[in-house]
């Protein structure tokens, strides 16, 4: 979905803002589930041909992602745009690149590629600040506006947006059932158009 929404936005300059927000699902939970992305993963590579996945190779799986929600937020700090496109590197490191994003010298690494200030993003990133905002922004999801999972899409007001999305059915940590697919590659962007759209009338 972030593809999706970061490959619409440019259209929207100057009338939309793209607010990326943290709901680590771990807290509280667990961990990325290996067995359940990697069926997931496929679902995701078929629904949004944009995006790149491939399968994640060798037993460097990350025991955590939260490290990463601190470097998206240490990378937003730099600027908003600058933000937008390091998340897109973090998902790109670890669904195309098999990278361990549990790990702050991979993370650090991301950031090198995309040309952040290092010291400014290292500093930032094992402030203390950026787990307390991970942290809060995540209770203000589930506590404020009803969070539940990822991703979910809101307007400012709170108001929840349907995703085009094909989402699977588990059981027993197995998928079993897949909903209908609302579209697929070019035809979704205009489905991202009608959220935009829908963000442009509710001012």
């Amino acid at each position: 979905m972030a593809v999706r929404l970061n490959a619409v936005l440019p259209e929207y300059a100057g009338r939309v803002r793209l607010r990326t927000r943290p709901f680590p699902l771990e807290v509280g939970g667990e961990p990325a589930p290996r067995d359940i992305l990697e069926q997931e993963w496929w679902l995701a590579a078929l629904q949004e041909p944009a995006a790149e996945f491939a399968p994640f190779r060798g037993d460097d799986w990350p025991a955590t992602t939260l490290p990463a929600f601190h470097a998206a937020w240490a990378a937003a700090r730099q600027g908003e745009a600058i933000g937008h496109a390091f998340d897109l590197r973090i998902r790109r490191a670890f669904f195309a690149q098999g990278r361990n994003i549990g790990r702050p010298d991979v993370l650090v690494e991301v950031a090198r590629e995309a040309d952040l200030d290092l010291d400014r993003f290292t500093r930032d990133m094992h402030s203390g600040e950026a787990e307390a905002q991970v942290l809060a922004e995540r209770q203000e999801g589930r506590d404020r506006y009803g969070v539940r999972g990822t991703p979910t899409l809101m307007l400012a007001d709170g108001t929840k947006l349907s995703a085009p999305l094909a989402e699977p059915r588990l059981r027993n940590r197995r998928i079993v059932a897949i909903g209908r697919l609302p579209c697929y590659g070019d035809s979704c962007r205009d489905a991202v158009r009608a959220l935009f759209d829908r963000a442009v009338t509710a001012g």
